[in-house]
């Protein structure tokens, strides 16, 4: 599934910021742009609940870290081998 992107100008989105809401609104997302740089990504807002998949996904995927975060952080507050 391919997601079409709608770019338009800063000029544009003033214009027609209403129109542009009811795009994103119905999932279409849009980039705001500035002399041809995008400076802005318009996208449906998505509840947490919606992520918790992907970012357990993300976790599965980072390496096994040796020790806890705790005990890194006293390591490195105490000076000792982080």
């Amino acid at each position: 599934m391919v997601i079409q992107v709608r770019e338009v100008t800063v000029a544009q989105a003033k214009a027609q910021l209403s129109s542009l809401l009811d795009a994103v609104e119905a999932g279409e997302p849009v980039v705001i742009t500035r002399r041809g740089k995008a400076i802005a990504d318009l996208v449906p807002r998505r509840s947490v609940r919606d992520l918790l998949p992907q970012l357990e996904a993300l976790r599965q995927q980072l390496p096994q870290q040796p020790r806890d975060a705790v005990d890194t952080l006293r390591a490195l507050r105490d000076g000792g081998d982080a």
